[in-house]
């Protein structure tokens, strides 16, 4: 007897919000101690930005600071390259090629879920936001948390593959599997530009 439980798209709704998760000079920098070659994923995001801000439909970005020793300290202790994020710092900054606009609002956490003592499940519902769609990094680390999260706050959330990134590939695509199974839909970059032009979020 099958042990699998059914798993069924739910699709975006009608105000989706783009989330972009620490996709900050910290992990898209080879030189900084979290960093990986992430290049496609950034680029990707990018595409994925250009159609919010011609629709005008809200964008958040996170990224991740610590202002002293105290802040997260078992999961700084668990990974301490995370200690290079302290504020102010170079790491700390959105990666210039996303082109954040000034208007588009930036979620400061401390730890992996973007919804994790932060307002920013407060900030989407005033938007009257349904849904989420999710990209960013790393796909087993802060996307794989903010997606369960997403779910526990009642948003439909889509994942879009060639949006997320991981140092380890096969922890990538683990995630991608263990969303996909219980907690968001996860799809390839061009179902989700297919899903726009057929207007179903208009």
């Amino acid at each position: 007897m099958s042990t699998l439980l059914e798993s069924r798209a739910v699709g975006l709704g009608v105000r989706p919000a783009l989330l972009v998760v620490d996709m900050t000079r910290g992990f898209t920098e080879s030189a900084s101690p979290l960093g990986h070659e992430c290049n496609e994923a950034v680029h990707n995001t990018r595409r994925v930005l250009e159609v919010f801000r011609e629709r005008s439909w809200p964008i958040v970005f996170t990224t991740v600071a610590y202002e002293n020793a105290s802040e997260a300290s078992v999961f700084r202790q668990k990974l301490p390259a995370l200690n290079v994020l302290t504020t102010g710092s170079h790491w700390t900054e959105l990666d210039p090629r996303l082109d954040r606009q000034a208007h588009e609002w930036v979620v400061l956490k401390k730890w992996a879920s973007a919804f994790f003592a932060t307002d920013l499940a407060a900030h989407l519902t005033e938007l009257a936001v349904d849904s989420i769609v999710l990209t960013g990094l790393t796909t087993s680390g802060c996307v794989r948390a903010t997606g369960v999260d997403a779910l526990q706050h009642n948003f439909r959330t889509l994942v879009i593959e060639e949006c997320v990134s991981d140092r380890d590939k096969n922890a990538h695509f683990a995630a991608l599997h263990d969303l996909s199974a219980k907690y968001c839909d996860v799809w390839p970059l061009h179902r989700f530009f297919s899903q726009l032009q057929s207007n179903v979020c208009d």
